[in-house]
């Protein structure tokens, strides 16, 4: 039962994204592949990655991930910053050009949780509080541990 549940509450998330990004496809063309959205949600995710970082974790090839960063580069996704310690190590950053794109996926994870504030108690909402906080750092070590690593660049 909690399986199901917990796939039914990812999938509505997941299919309230897909409608919202489709609808603001009406009046102008998609601008990224379905790959180069995945390529640059694992950029936001792992939070300024290099690119060896990046490669890293998706265990592809460093011409792949190159030629994939040089696409989001191109379409204004995503920018390439050099490291003042090693002139040879870029960062990659996300443009505001992406930040649009993130604030439409978060819109309704906002909605939901006003909504959860209005309806459950305080108590509810900590205990809730506290079950995300050990999925997110304890029972997800496959992903967990990459983003801290890369977080303290």
């Amino acid at each position: 039962m909690i399986e199901e549940l917990f796939s039914e509450v990812y999938e509505k998330f997941k299919l309230n994204f897909y409608k919202n990004i489709f609808k603001n496809f009406e009046n102008r063309e998609a601008t990224l592949s379905a790959t180069e959205t995945f390529c640059v949600e694992v950029i936001n995710a792992l939070g300024r990655p290099t690119i060896s970082e990046l490669t890293n974790f998706l265990e592809i090839s460093q011409p792949n991930t190159a030629y994939k960063v040089a696409s989001l580069v191109k379409k204004g996704y995503v920018k390439k910053v050099q490291s003042k310690e090693d002139k040879r190590e870029f960062y990659l950053e996300l443009t505001d050009r992406f930040q649009n794109y993130q604030r439409i996926k978060n819109e309704y994870i906002h909605t939901v949780i006003d909504r959860m504030e209005a309806e459950l108690s305080k108590e509810d909402l900590e205990k809730f509080e506290e079950i995300l906080e050990r999925i997110s750092n304890e029972f997800m070590p496959e992903v967990t541990t990459f983003k801290s690593e890369n977080t303290n660049s």
